[in-house]
């Protein structure tokens, strides 16, 4: 009897991971979908919301490359990063937003970086800055190391040494790699 109670617990928690991951996802995707139809001051079919600010934000991403409709993003982005109380808002996001996505992406530069001696251990990060001698550390450089299972890391400086660069990942990979816990990396890739 007890046997089969641990296979039947194995089996639940297999089923579980086999589960969860789907069904997080979906539910996820639900509320995005349920969200933004609320958002909506008229009633639609369900989903219909969804599809309307995913096209108006692809309409407004193509326009914007457009000369016309991109000197008119300008001014509107010249507008909000000067005005008082909204610049440190707006410019905050639009960097965070810049750094993952677009011409402007600023993680693509993954680095190993020596955190300890006793014994050797390495993380892994994004080189963001080439050199600090602007801020008087000079040799240094600064790397973001992101958190494990979260939208969230810090950086910090460190000796130009105590870096080497990644070269088995592009940096989706390695961001990947990271906010994973390291589980993601595919042994065909070693």
């Amino acid at each position: 009897m007890r046997r089969f109670i641990k296979l039947l617990l194995r089996s639940f928690l297999q089923g579980l991971v086999v589960i969860g991951p789907v069904a997080v996802t979906a539910y996820v995707i639900y509320l995005v979908f349920d969200h933004v139809d609320t958002l909506l001051p008229f009633k639609m079919p369900r989903g219909m919301g969804f599809l309307i600010v995913i096209s108006a934000v692809t309409l407004v991403g193509y326009l914007g490359t457009r000369f016309f409709f991109a000197k008119l993003i300008d001014g509107f982005n010249h507008l909000l990063e000067h005005t008082p109380g909204v610049k440190h808002i707006y410019s905050s996001v639009r960097e965070v937003m810049g750094s993952f996505v677009g011409d402007k992406r600023k993680f693509n530069k993954p680095v190993w970086v020596k955190v300890g001696n006793d014994p050797e251990i390495w993380r892994i990060g994004f080189l963001t800055q080439k050199s600090m001698s602007n801020l008087g550390l000079e040799d240094m450089v600064a790397v973001y190391m992101p958190h494990a299972y979260a939208i969230s890391g810090w950086v910090i400086m460190t000796q130009r040494t105590n870096i080497k660069p990644v070269t088995k990942m592009d940096a989706a990979e390695a961001m990947k790699f990271a906010v994973s816990g390291g589980i993601t990396f595919s042994e065909d890739k070693k």
